[in-house]
């Protein structure tokens, strides 16, 4: 989740003195870092809107009939998100921009349909509560990665290790469903995904330089987006775990 989208994941933090122009490049950037932002956005919006139409009705909603009801369509609608990540990781490259904007959108989407559950196992309050504690937290961390001038690429593997531990406890957690390291994983989740948000805000900064002007930039800049997207849906969906009150 933190590799998808650099081609060079062991780049320095800030390019070197002399390789880009000043003014041009400042304009530049914030033109770029503004687009990954409203793709971001976007998305999340997208996918909230979906979510909250596919649960509407509560247990008379298509979501509790499909999604809680189970069947080959739940499993369905659970996996293409992920489907949606491995296309766009692994094809990006030979995509042209407006398929993989039309993946992305499309990836939006299934992740609504699949997280439509949250607003059948949570109250409004709560999810509410928790979007809005992820939005602060995610403007700040995202506002330090793209402001430090610490170079944070040394926690890249730290962080993809952690979340590769945290994978596999939540997988150990569906046998042995525990409460106590329930809670710890949730502790450890919010943690890992708020060190990514810092850290993929910096790469993604960085990348520019690289890809700026090139055919490459307007993929950079919606696999940035699915990053930055994935950080705040994950840091939301462990802080919703954590206080979130069930229906």
């Amino acid at each position: 989740m933190a590799n998808w989208s650099d081609p060079r994941p062991n780049a320095s933090a800030f390019p070197a003195a002399g390789t880009v122009g000043t003014a041009a490049f400042d304009a530049g950037l914030r033109s770029y870092m503004l687009s990954v932002y409203n793709y971001m956005l976007s998305g999340i919006l997208l996918t909230g809107l979906v979510a909250m139409f596919f649960s509407w009705g509560g247990l008379d909603s298509p979501a509790a009939h499909i999604l809680i009801g189970g069947g080959p369509l739940a499993w369905i609608i659970m996996l293409a998100p992920l489907g949606f990540v491995f296309a766009m990781s692994y094809g990006a490259a030979r995509m042209a921009p407006g398929t993989l904007q039309a993946m992305f959108w499309g990836f939006a989407v299934a992740m609504g349909l699949s997280l439509s559950t949250v607003f059948l196992r949570y109250t409004g309050t709560s999810v509410a509560q928790a979007f809005f504690a992820t939005s602060a937290a995610f403007a700040g961390l995202s506002l330090y990665g793209y402001t430090t001038k610490r170079d944070l690429s040394a926690f890249g593997t730290f962080l993809v290790m952690g979340l590769v531990g945290l994978i596999v406890a939540m997988l150990l957690n569906v046998f042995f469903q525990s409460g106590p390291l329930a809670l710890v994983i949730s502790i450890v989740g919010v943690l890992l995904f708020a060190g990514l948000t810092a850290y993929d805000t910096q790469r993604t900064k960085s990348v520019y330089a690289y890809v700026a002007g090139t055919e490459d930039e307007q993929r950079t800049v919606i696999m940035s987006a699915l990053t930055l997207y994935l950080d705040f849906i994950n840091m939301f969906l462990f802080i919703l775990r954590m206080f979130g009150n069930r229906n």
